[in-house]
């Protein structure tokens, strides 16, 4: 008998990398999303968070920006 499980690919630099493990690691247990992580930049993530990962990253980096005051 053989299963199949199917992953997402995540590529990003260092800090979007670790904000991303740790949005996974704030979740309750039945909703962690990451499958293994590969090195600091690549990881396996279950498909259907892809819209929620980059809903996340967008927010995160919509409060991190500078706006030059006019």
């Amino acid at each position: 008998m053989y299963s199949m499980l199917v992953t997402l690919q995540f590529s990003s630099d260092i800090p979007m990398a670790q904000f991303i493990i740790n949005l996974n690691a704030s979740m309750p247990t039945s909703q962690k999303f990451i499958i293994h992580i590969l090195d600091n930049t690549h990881m396996f993530v279950q498909p259907h968070v892809a819209e929620m990962i980059r809903s996340a990253v967008a927010d995160f980096r919509d409060a991190n920006s500078y706006e030059k005051p006019t």
